[in-house]
């Protein structure tokens, strides 16, 4: 099993004709979350064959242009596709205030439930939660509020061990879920098969942190603790330190301190500024002290496991 991670911009501020503002589309245990929607994020899902249909949850960093700007395009495209189905949006106070207006003065109402989940808390909060998924926020130090996204996997049932079952007759396939549920079997001689006799650990469940804009903030790392991967902005190298910390944004450097610190398995950057015309020195610097460091690239796809 693995995480998918599609990103459809990871640049920052002006959207150019080949440089596109922070959006990624996760696809964890049968679950679509788009994260973040820079300007012109629908027509990045079109390019990369994203179903508009899939994305039931949206989750929006901060209220800066170039992670919300394309929000209201895609709400009102999907009611000209006459979507029915709910869409759930998490982002910060103030949101639903904006998107609201826009659809008010536009007259352009949607037909289908559009739910906004409002955040304020500068501690980190449990979000979104069902049987198979749970997601976290992870409060960021920039500008104005923000949140990253942890996005967790929750233990999956445990597996049969075949061989072991075999050998007895008076398991039946009645049976099997409850020993997927963890629980033991009592043969008719009143004998108690322990469960992890007759199976097997579930695959360890993966996770995704998603830390958009923020200055260097050790007080995340606790919170994303040998995460699967980590997804942190880079939008400068060192060169411009003293930028990163006027502007509250990271240098890759800073990313990959860290990723370090932190003891993820893996790291993507992006958000670079456009200042740069080589990628691949972001990628150097951050290498230099976390050497499991990948470049964000509009198209490329993460299998993350």
């Amino acid at each position: 099993m693995s995480l998918k991670l599609t990103i459809l911009g990871c640049h920052s501020a002006t959207p150019r004709v080949n440089a596109h503002p922070t959006a990624q589309f996760l696809e964890i245990k049968n679950h679509n979350f788009l994260i973040d929607c820079g300007e012109g994020t629908q027509v990045q899902l079109r390019r990369y064959g994203v179903k508009f249909s899939k994305i039931k949850h949206i989750f929006i960093s901060h209220l800066h242009g170039d992670h919300f700007y394309g929000l209201i395009g895609l709400i009102s495209t999907f009611r000209l596709l006459n979507r029915e189905s709910e869409l759930h949006i998490y982002g910060p106070k103030g949101l639903k205030e904006i998107i609201t207006l826009q659809l008010k003065l536009s007259n352009s109402w949607t037909q289908y439930p559009l739910l906004f989940h409002e955040l304020t808390s500068t501690e980190s909060e449990l979000i979104y939660e069902d049987e198979k998924v749970e997601v976290y926020t992870i409060p960021l130090d920039h500008r104005i509020y923000t949140n990253g996204f942890l996005f967790k996997e929750k233990s999956g049932e445990r597996k049969l061990n075949v061989n072991a079952i075999s050998k007895y007759k008076e398991i039946k396939i009645c049976d099997y879920q409850n020993l997927k549920n963890g629980r033991d079997f009592m043969l008719q001689n009143a004998t108690v098969l322990k469960n992890e006799t007759l199976t097997l650990d579930p695959a360890l469940p993966l996770s995704y942190a998603f830390c958009s804009d923020t200055a260097y903030f050790s007080e995340i790392i606790p919170l994303i603790k040998n995460v699967n991967c980590l997804y942190h902005e880079a939008t400068f190298l060192k060169d411009k330190e003293a930028l990163a910390a006027t502007t509250k944004h990271a240098t890759a450097a800073q990313a990959a301190e860290i990723a370090q610190q932190a003891q993820v398995k893996q790291l993507i950057i992006g958000h670079y500024s456009g200042r740069y015309k080589n990628k691949e020195d972001f990628k150097i610097e951050a290498q230099e002290i976390f050497e499991n460091t990948l470049l964000s690239i509009e198209g490329k796809v993460f299998e993350i496991n």
